[in-house]
């Protein structure tokens, strides 16, 4: 093992004892609840009554019975959206496995699932850092009736699957898998998209032309193919051991798909059926994230999961710090490049070899822990191989020993870069998050004016009025998540890049959020404290000097500390967004953490289950 990985290991483990002893605790008692297998014996006659009326044929027979599993199926589904739209024969598919195999499946609940691609620069994305939130508890909803086995959960994007993994570990007990739909086929290059965009915000085509780019890329059924937080999230299923191996990339009308969503329904049942089950509380231990971070590190993935996995991790009691991202970025080499970070797609990383030799190499190399549980079994040694269809039937077959791009995947000791693609800085402005895999070398350090503005609008006028062609740090402030739930600003993003391209030197600082599309501009995002809680970067000023330096790890304002320590926070100057249903997340916005801290809501998560610990547990079997 890598000795900066062993040793983040190590530090989080120390530092999450209390509370992971407190949730495992609670995961041995809720087991115990269920020493009665199936789940549904515990029932009163009344209470399982209302959970079988509506089954029908065999499944009402098997759910009246005390042999069988129940499986719950969680789904993202909606047909408006191309990434959930091929969950709609899921459902049932995944019944007439489970019945096959003599379990019962049923839709338990649905989870919202929102487009931050559509609701970009829009008011509708002031909801999309809390709609995680919504779903973890949209999950637990779903699950509170304590008729289940086990869990299949139908999602894929931004926020949809840290919010299925968040709810589901609150019934860690349960054995539970991801169900993914896979991406898109490969459509209009995402460097030729970068370019058609680039040129509309520089005033060189007009919108005929970027709505023709735009549909030729986001095109078909399956999620967008560029590397953003959906397809890291998908990553991260693989390699944290919650998919079974290699499911990630699998094209939604690829036979392999269905044959992988019918052997994790198949998987599942039997871990239920077991006489050793294991649940998702089990899977997701602190080896399990560490493997996250370096997985989503060697692969330049999505900046969203500096608060997802943190939050995540959370949830099974698990202390995960920007630090320890820090850290690992130290040691862990960059190894694939996919677009923002290179021309490639997801679709030509998986061609390359995709996750299986992502894991391959980043074990062979000491980065990541094989002796974890996955859904697939003990070990991830077993993710090193890639499913295929053989003779009709599903395989796991060992991948190639070389990559099948290497300008797309590089082996561990051939990387791109020596570090991973992020870091975290600290200095005078606070703490922020920067993503430096597409960064060339001579933008990596950025000394220059603050140019200071509270949203992406005013931001758009000046650089329409050619106010901005100079060198410049852009200030976005009031966009942190309780200022206005910390929507991503990707409307700035063309912008920035013509300016750049003229020669100048630029960078962003915001309290805001530009996700896995984060590109070539140095943007230090998540800063923290937020403008709103009166965090240094409600001081700045337009005029003074900013140093966004990713070499040294700092992120300075460079006047005089005694003359900008006296300063007043200035002024709230945008109003807090109501319509489009922004007003229904005041509690929310009033609620929500830091995002160094995972911005949920939730708190404390492991106080609240040391308190959870404490109370008496009462048995129910007195009402069967």
């Amino acid at each position: 093992m890598h000795p900066v990985v062993a040793r983040v290991t190590a530090r989080v483990t120390d530092r999450s004892e209390a509370s992971r002893t407190a949730y495992l605790q609670r995961l041995s008692r809720a087991a115990s609840e269920l020493s009665l297998r199936p789940a549904r014996t515990d029932l009163g006659c009344s209470n399982l009554a209302h959970a079988v009326a509506s089954c029908g044929g065999a499944d009402r027979t098997t759910m009246a019975a005390d042999t069988g599993v129940s499986l719950g199926i969680i789904t993202s589904y909606n047909d408006m959206l191309s990434a959930h739209a091929p969950f709609e024969h899921y459902p049932a598919a995944m019944k007439q496995t489970a019945r096959e195999v003599g379990a019962v499946a049923r839709v338990a609940g649905g989870v919202p699932a929102m487009c931050d691609g559509i609701t970009q620069g829009r008011a509708g994305m002031e909801l999309s850092l809390f709609s995680r939130d919504v779903i973890a508890m949209s999950t637990a909803i779903a699950l509170s009736h304590d008729v289940f086995d086990g869990v299949l959960m139908l999602g894929v994007c931004d926020k949809i699957v840290p919010g299925l993994v968040a709810g589901a570990l609150s019934f860690g007990h349960l054995p539970t898998a991801l169900v993914p739909a896979g991406p898109m086929a490969s459509g209009r290059s995402n460097a030729d998209k970068a370019e058609t965009r680039k040129a509309f915000a520089a005033g060189e085509v007009g919108r005929d032309e970027l709505l023709e780019s735009e549909v030729a890329s986001y095109h078909s059924p399956g999620t967008c193919t560029f590397y953003g937080t959906a397809n890291s999230n998908q990553m991260l299923m693989d390699v944290m051991g919650l998919h079974l191996p290699g499911a990630a990339f699998v094209h939604p009308d690829d036979a392999l798909r269905d044959a992988l969503t019918a052997a994790t329904t198949v998987r599942i049942a039997e871990i239920a059926a077991s006489d050793t089950p294991y649940g998702i509380g089990q899977v997701v231990d602190e080896k399990a994230v560490v493997n996250g971070v370096v997985a989503l590190l060697a692969t330049g993935g999505s900046t969203n999961h500096t608060m997802h996995l943190i939050s995540m991790a959370a949830a099974a009691g698990i202390d995960l710090t920007w630090e320890d991202f820090d850290d690992l970025s130290s040691a862990v080499p960059s190894i694939a490049r996919i677009y923002p970070n290179g021309p490639a797609d997801v679709n030509h990383f998986h061609a390359a070899g995709g996750t299986a030799f992502l894991v391959r190499t980043l074990l062979d190399h000491g980065l990541l822990h094989e002796d974890v549980l996955t859904v697939a079994g003990p070990g991830l040694r077993r993710y090193t191989q890639r499913p295929q269809i053989v003779d009709g039937q599903l395989e796991f077959v060992d991948i190639a020993t070389e990559s099948g791009d290497a300008s797309v995947l590089r082996e561990a000791d051939n990387p791109f870069t020596v570090d991973g693609g992020l870091r975290v800085l600290g200095g005078t402005l606070g703490h922020a998050v920067i993503k430096v895999s597409a960064v060339k070398d001579e933008h990596r350090v950025i000394e220059a004016p603050a140019r200071v503005f509270t949203d992406q609008v005013g931001f758009l006028q000046a650089f329409s009025r050619r106010e901005l062609d100079r060198d410049v740090i852009v200030v976005i402030r009031e966009q942190g998540p309780s200022a206005n739930g910390m929507p991503e600003l990707h409307a700035l993003t063309p912008s920035l890049g013509v300016l750049q391209k003229r020669g100048y030197a630029v960078a962003l600082v915001t309290d805001g959020r530009m996700s896995g599309a984060s590109g070539a501009i140095p943007a230090a995002i998540h800063v923290t404290p937020e403008s709103v809680h009166a965090g240094p970067i409600s001081k700045i000023h337009d005029g003074d000097l900013i140093r966004v330096d990713s070499l040294t790890g700092r992120l300075d304002v460079l006047v005089d500390e005694e003359e900008f320590s006296a300063r007043v926070p200035s002024p709230r100057v945008s109003a807090v967004g109501s319509g489009t249903g922004r007003e229904l997340f005041a509690p929310m916005r009033a609620a929500v953490g830091r995002a160094d801290e995972g911005a949920h809501i939730f708190g404390n998560l492991g106080h609240v289950w040391d308190q959870s610990d404490a109370a008496p547990f009462v048995s129910h079997e007195e009402t069967r």
